[in-house]
């Protein structure tokens, strides 16, 4: 978590940091092998120097971004979590909660599907 302490500090609305570093700290302490990294100004989390997934601050919402594969592949369970989405992101709004198991499948699904990727991102 330390390499998200700077970003961290920078988000004004107390509501905002204390949900974004619960949800990273709910990464790290599930994913403990993945690499953290600040990149593009927001956090990440890689696994074999592959994005798998990422996350940054907006007026409403966190946005989380699996790529557009994740998205795609769990594009049901994000409308049924009550969340928006587009092609690139998901919105979990400040107010509502945090559907962790989703969370879940959406990074299990990305450390699976690129495990033998050697690029960043999907090509």
């Amino acid at each position: 978590m330390e390499v998200f302490a700077d970003y961290l500090v920078q988000i004004d609305e107390p509501q905002h940091r204390d949900r974004t570093e619960e949800v990273l700290a709910w990464v790290t302490k599930e994913f403990p092998n993945l690499e953290t990294k600040i990149a593009w100004n927001q956090p990440m989390f890689t696994d074999h120097d592959t994005f798998i997934i990422g996350f940054s601050i907006a007026k409403k919402h966190l946005a989380v971004a699996p790529e557009n594969a994740g998205i795609t592949h769990f594009s049901d369970e994000i409308v049924r979590a009550g969340y928006d989405h587009t092609k690139q992101l998901v919105r979990i709004p400040w107010e509502g909660p945090v559907d962790f198991s989703l969370l879940k499948k959406m990074i299990e699904f990305n450390m699976l599907d690129k495990a033998e990727c050697l690029t960043f991102w999907r090509k």
